[in-house]
């Protein structure tokens, strides 16, 4: 399946959005579905609810880690690379939503079940959109 649909499958059975962005590429890591979600489990909602940072912006945050991060303090390259690869997604992600804060982008208002399944699309859109950002850098970016 699509690593963009995958993530969307994820959310929708009810894993956040953090987690579905990891779930979506916890296989090309080695990674066992229960430790992904897991690991993911803290930062939905914009970490832990509180509506910072997207969810789905943090579960990249992983993924990229996953594939470009440094294991040895004096990798200053690796880790150089991250944070360029980061800001891209960053930017990517900006450029289309206008900001990366969790409250702004799902505005925040759940008072009805029309509003919140409103929210609940939008964020479906953010995850499956920045799981295909993730897909993009990697093409752009080979190890």
């Amino acid at each position: 399946m699509e690593k963009s649909k995958h993530a969307v499958v994820l959310f929708d059975n009810g894993f956040s959005c953090s987690q579905a962005v990891l779930g979506a590429f916890a296989k090309e890591f080695e990674l066992s579905h229960q430790t992904a979600m897991r690991l993911s489990s803290a930062f939905g909602g914009g970490m832990a609810g509180s509506g910072e940072t997207c969810g789905a912006i943090t579960g990249a945050l992983m993924v990229i880690g996953l594939k470009y991060g440094r294991v040895v303090p004096e990798d200053t390259v690796a880790k150089e690379k991250t944070y360029e690869i980061i800001k891209e997604l960053f930017q990517s992600f900006e450029c289309k939503y206008n900001s990366l804060i969790c409250r702004k982008l799902r505005l925040d208002d759940r008072s009805t079940p029309t509003k919140e399944r409103q929210a609940h699309e939008k964020c479906c859109g953010y995850v499956r959109d920045v799981v295909m950002i993730v897909e993009e850098l990697f093409q752009e970016y080979p190890n």
